[in-house]
């Protein structure tokens, strides 16, 4: 049992734990919404279009390998960034991760909405959707701000009920599968090339929550890398697979209304049907209560390293919980929830989190200089130099250049919000020290 000493972080999460943080950062509401979407665009070739990015994505997350492998502390891009570039990039690069959590955590409360409407039409409707989601929001504000207890075992549990119901439905659609579903012979034609891209990407982004709790990981530097590398593999064979029994089962399934719901319906009737939902919903609502949980941990550190307003840093006196950084992060996902789609709110995410990546690649070769010798001995070092930091740039530089106006507008003006609290924290500081 590992030593626990008062007012440290005790090393208790080890590969079975980061895994789950990634699985749970990465499988969540798109599980459930991309394969109808992007069968829409691309029809026969969409299950392959997840297993090449996902190979692709591959050499963005060898960079992250590397890069938390030099560091033992909490706080992911945010700290690689700041070490390598300092305060104002390490906020930029902190605020939009936190941006793309609440972008995340809106386009997620969409997909629960379409899923439970199935079980209770009313929530389907304009009043319905917005009377629901606001209590979901308002219930998962006062639950954390009176202060929630989780665990990796917890999460374990979580993460077998959620992805039981989804293997069960590969196993059984897998006789639906043939050689003309498996190898199309005609390649279709691929709708809003780009757009299509960004929404398959949607399903790979969520790997860094991990990087969050190194402080809280076993060997970290070992044990970081090897979860990425075998959750990110896995997470695209997932993919894969369910996008292929989707278009197998249903063929004529190309409209983006059909939903693995119907799926299941195909298979196994009401009972099917009716598991696929609760699976959804359930899942769906975990890693909305997760991203409650962990998001405002991440601008309570900001406001603790002086660079948000220490409004954000303060903790209530009751429950010992960061109450303002819980409200602030669930009213901003509550509005962007009730206002937006899942495929703009996805888009936007994926914009977020690629212009992050891009950034905290681009910090890997000033952090391999910058490293002490105790940092370089035991970091885990990519073969070839800089070869698969430079793919991993051209990957989230292509990606990126495919967003659409209406994103970088969106993250423009978020981004335009966060600056100036920024500085109007670095001016208080300023002040003070005269």
């Amino acid at each position: 049992m590992p030593d626990k000493k008062q007012g440290q972080l005790v090393r208790d999460i080890h590969f079975f734990g980061v895994a789950f943080l990634v699985l749970n950062g990465m499988i969540g509401a798109g599980i459930f919404a991309l394969p109808s979407r992007v069968a829409a665009n691309a029809g026969s070739i969409s299950p392959w279009l997840f297993l090449i990015v996902g190979v692709l994505f591959i050499a963005v997350v060898l960079s992250f390998a590397e890069l938390s492998s030099y560091f033992r502390e909490s706080g992911g891009p945010a700290l690689y960034v700041n070490y390598a570039f300092g305060p104002l990039a390490g906020f930029s690069t902190g605020w939009l991760l936190y941006l793309s959590k609440i972008t995340s955590f809106a386009a997620n409360a969409n997909v629960m909405v379409v899923y439970l409407a199935l079980l209770l039409p009313w929530v389907g409707t304009g009043i319905g959707r917005f009377t629901f989601i606001s209590l979901y929001c308002g219930f998962l504000i006062a639950v954390n701000v009176i202060g929630v207890k989780d665990g990796i075992r917890a999460m374990g549990v979580l993460t077998f009920f959620k992805l039981a119901p989804l293997l069960l439905l590969i196993l059984l659609g897998l006789p639906h599968v043939n050689a003309a579903t498996l190898v199309p012979g005609d390649l279709p034609t691929i709708k809003d090339f780009g757009g299509t891209t960004l929404l398959i990407v949607y399903a790979f982004v969520g790997f860094e929550t991990s990087l969050f709790t190194a402080g809280e990981t076993s060997n970290p530097r070992r044990t970081i890398p090897r979860a990425l590398l075998m959750t990110i593999i896995a997470t695209a064979m997932f993919y894969f697979l369910i996008t292929l029994v989707y278009i197998s089962v249903l063929p004529e399934g190309g409209a983006d209304k059909s939903t693995l719901v119907d799926v299941g319906r195909s298979m196994a009737g009401p009972v099917g049907a009716i598991a696929i939902t609760l699976a959804a919903v359930f899942s769906i609502g975990s890693n909305l209560s997760v991203a409650m949980l962990a998001t405002p941990r991440l601008s309570l550190a900001l406001a603790e390293g002086h660079t948000l307003p220490r409004w954000f840093g303060r903790i209530h006196d009751k429950y010992s919980t960061p109450h303002n950084s819980i409200i602030f992060f669930g009213v901003a996902a509550f509005l962007f929830a009730v206002t937006g789609s899942f495929v703009i709110l996805a888009v936007a995410t994926s914009l977020a989190r690629l212009l992050t990546y891009f950034i905290s690649i681009a910090a890997l070769p000033v952090v391999r200089k910058k490293s002490d010798d105790e940092m370089a001995a035991e970091a885990y070092r990519l073969q070839g130099g800089n070869i698969i930091p430079i793919i991993g740039l051209i990957i989230c530089a292509w990606l990126i250049a495919q967003a659409e106006l209406q994103s970088w507008l969106m993250l423009a003006i978020l981004l335009a919000i966060g600056l100036v609290m920024f500085w109007l924290e670095r001016r208080r500081i300023g002040a003070q020290r005269l």
